[in-house]
């Protein structure tokens, strides 16, 4: 329960206002798990209750991502190789360019294959992204990671009432007794531990959650060790709305962490999952309410719905800030064709700003829109930003309008030398387009299929100015 006695009113500089120190929450030692059963029944689908209390929005000056595609992305496809990694974590140094807007990355290091890329890309000599670990909390990986020269490491610290009844048979205090010896002995071994606030979506925030944050802000103190607290949705279930109440509110996560255990944005890390498709949404709203990090994955790779896409927020980002302040987002379509066409990965291709038919249209009536501009139907300029020209494909919805679009992107015409949805050449590879959806094709025109049709028409082209090789 909360204690407030001889409490003390002060004027907050950053506010102007007066206000009331914070309460001092202490570890309510429960007998039975709390479970939130109303809240998760598990015969139902999860509920978002209300309580419509507020907190307000605190974003940080300094906001930043950082990355685990080599430890929470691996964990659910086929490890990457060696020159992977290397080729990877040099793509990820130059999309978060010289300002460390991607500011670390994580890796394990129990395989010598793992330790061998750590090293390697250590050996490269970058500032940014920082290379940390993720290990087992004991004495032999501390000493693994100290000797590999890593400064910071991650230590699974659940937090909800179903992993430290449910899966460790503990109670709430000789849980918090365990984990705190756990970062004592990290930070002895001359590391900086950065503690996963494992289900912490699921726990009792004021009960068990902000104690022990407070308990480490004190051993912060106490030693001179930054001690990282990264808050982990690791089912999905935060909630972005205003009013939600907690467990499951973003807002409130962070919030509590701030105020009421004295963590700093620069030691607060957000790191979710979409299993409710709010990935995105949660990490953009820890940033809003004072969490400095949200950590990513490349291409959202990650335990079963994925993790939060790395590129996803460096466009949100973008949007919020205004600027990609020295990011390279062109660097966004090399790692997805990398990852693609190097490891086999099986891309969705509507993913955002990577999958194969992100900016594409097939539609007529939107054809015609992008050939009059493109702008109509493109989100940004997409061959600036992302070096992804917009681009269209024909089938038998395209008409005259897709078909000359298509000519337009795939030769890359200026508006000046562009070919007119009305030139004779369109209408000919209309009809042969129709005669081939009327014969029963059921499948788009390629590419290749297309430019042949063109071939046939070069030198008619070539008369408008327009090159066919």
């Amino acid at each position: 329960m909360p204690h407030n006695n001889n409490m003390n009113v002060n004027l907050n500089p950053g506010t102007h206002l007066l206000e009331q120190d914070p309460y001092a929450y202490k570890l309510q030692d429960v007998e039975n798990p709390e479970l939130f059963r109303s809240i998760f029944p598990y015969t139902e689908v999860p509920k978002i209750p209300f309580n419509y209390r507020r907190v307000p929005t605190n974003m940080p000056e300094d906001i930043f991502i950082t990355d685990t595609s080599f430890r929470d992305g691996q964990q659910s496809r086929t490890p990457y190789t060696k020159k992977q990694m290397v080729d990877i974590f040099k793509l990820l140094h130059r999309l978060g360019g010289p300002n460390g807007m991607i500011r670390q990355t994580e890796f394990f290091v129990y395989s010598e294959k793992d330790r061998d890329a750590l090293q390697e890309c250590m050996s490269l000599g970058y500032q940014f992204p920082e290379i940390t670990t993720w290990i087992r909390a004991t004495k032999s990986d501390f000493d693994l990671a100290k000797d590999l020269g890593i400064k910071e490491t991650g230590i699974l610290v659940s937090c909800s009432d179903y992993h430290i009844f449910k899966k460790m048979g503990l109670t709430r205090a000789q849980a918090l007794d365990k984990y705190m010896g756990i970062i004592k002995d990290c930070i002895e071994a001359g590391l900086r531990p950065r503690c996963h606030f494992e289900d912490i979506t699921r726990a009792d925030i004021y009960g068990f959650v902000v104690p022990f944050a407070s308990a480490l802000h004190q051993l912060s103190e106490e030693s001179g060790v930054p001690i990282k607290i990264r808050a982990c949705d690791t089912m999905g279930y935060g909630v972005p709305y205003i009013g939600v109440a907690l467990p499951r509110s973003v807002p409130g996560i962070i919030y509590g962490l701030q105020h009421y255990s004295g963590i700093t944005s620069d030691m607060l890390e957000w790191h979710g999952h979409n299993d409710f498709y709010k990935g995105v949404v949660n990490a953009t709203t820890a940033w809003m309410y004072g969490c400095g990090a949200v950590n990513c994955s490349l291409l959202g790779i990650g335990e079963r719905t994925g993790n939060v896409p790395l590129e996803a927020m460096v466009m949100e980002y973008a949007s919020l800030r205004g600027d990609f302040n020295g990011m390279d987002p062109t660097a966004i379509t090399e790692i997805a064709n990398y990852i693609v066409n190097e490891t086999g990965y099986d891309l969705p291709p509507m993913t955002p700003f990577v999958g194969r038919n992100f900016n594409l249209t097939r539609a007529g009536i939107h054809a015609d829109g992008m050939l009059k501009d493109e702008e109509i139907y493109n989100i940004f300029d997409t061959d600036k930003i992302l070096n992804r020209p917009a681009a269209v494909s024909v089938t038998n919805t395209s008409g005259l309008a897709g078909i000359a679009c298509w000519i337009n992107r795939h030769f890359r015409l200026s508006e000046e030398k562009a070919i007119s949805k009305k030139h004779p050449v369109v209408g000919k590879i209309k009809a042969w387009v129709d005669n081939e959806y009327a014969n029963g094709r059921i499948t788009l025109i390629s590419d290749d299929e297309l430019l042949a049709q063109v071939r046939m028409y070069k030198y008619e082209l070539k008369e408008i100015g327009i090159i066919v090789d």
